[in-house]
């Protein structure tokens, strides 16, 4: 399979029938694909909304928290349980367009070989949302940026596509989705920024704030760059296959 799109959510009941309606219109003819949704402990309507769509989008599959434990371990939960080469998130708010998806992944396909892109962020030039976050976000990303130089402007972007293979060899922590494009610079990955559509919340209600958006990513910035002073990235010039005889004939 080609293509798996992880939506993690957590109380987005309004949401979950629109979003997955755009995500299957958007990708229909596309790629094979699968719709791969994270329920991170909702307790409200979520899992009988997600359960009602399973029985009319064969693409959906669902795995489901017990209780809430965060963004990364979501998104992280549904990587593992992925079959697609390529993973896409989106945020389950409905404000990343879906409609972005199949140009993200048009990208991939047409990369020369070489040094080829292991993830595509996406950049909410144009944002619709309040003043609070706008302005959360414009520090947070001015911070992160000066410090890991990760040529990143709009590293909380929900819509990003990269290769599953190189998220699961990212050191995995709490809130490493804010710092993906990072992560996988520090692993020796090609990461480019394209600018994407953004949308007002039109449904539901936002679970962030100045609190858990700004001060916490500002903490974990720091550990984050400890990690990028200590990655080594080998160059294999010889792998066991490659050596004369192979494993067989020993």
């Amino acid at each position: 399979m080609e293509l798996s799109v992880v939506v993690p959510v957590r109380n987005e009941a309004e949401n979950i029938r629109p979003l997955i309606e755009e995500i299957r219109a958007a990708l229909e003819g596309v790629a094979d694909y699968e719709i791969l949704y994270v329920d991170d402990g909702s307790d409200d309507d979520t899992p009988q909304r997600l359960r009602e769509m399973q029985a009319e989008a064969p693409q959906l599959r669902v795995v489901r928290h017990r209780a809430s434990c965060g963004q990364s371990t979501a998104v992280r939960s549904g990587v593992k349980q992925a079959r697609g080469r390529w993973i896409a998130t989106l945020d389950g708010d409905g404000q990343n367009d879906p409609a972005d998806i199949p140009r993200l992944l048009e990208m991939v396909r047409n990369e020369p070989p070489g040094e080829p892109l292991q993830m595509v962020a996406g950049w909410r030039r144009k944002r619709h949302d309040t003043p609070i976050r706008r302005l959360s976000s414009k520090i947070a990303n001015g911070v992160r940026g000066g410090l890991l130089h990760d040529d990143t402007p709009d590293t909380g972007c929900g819509l990003k596509l990269f290769l599953r293979e190189t998220f699961l060899d990212l050191p995995y922590f709490s809130h490493m989705h804010r710092f993906l494009p990072a992560l996988v610079q520090r692993a020796g990955g090609r990461v480019v920024s394209v600018e994407v559509n953004h949308r007002p919340r039109t449904r539901g209600v936002s679970k962030y704030g100045i609190g858990n958006r700004l001060w916490v990513g500002i903490v974990d910035l720091f550990g984050v760059r400890w990690l990028q002073k200590r990655a080594r990235v080998p160059q294999i010039v010889a792998a066991d296959s490659d050596l004369e005889g192979g494993p067989e004939a020993r």
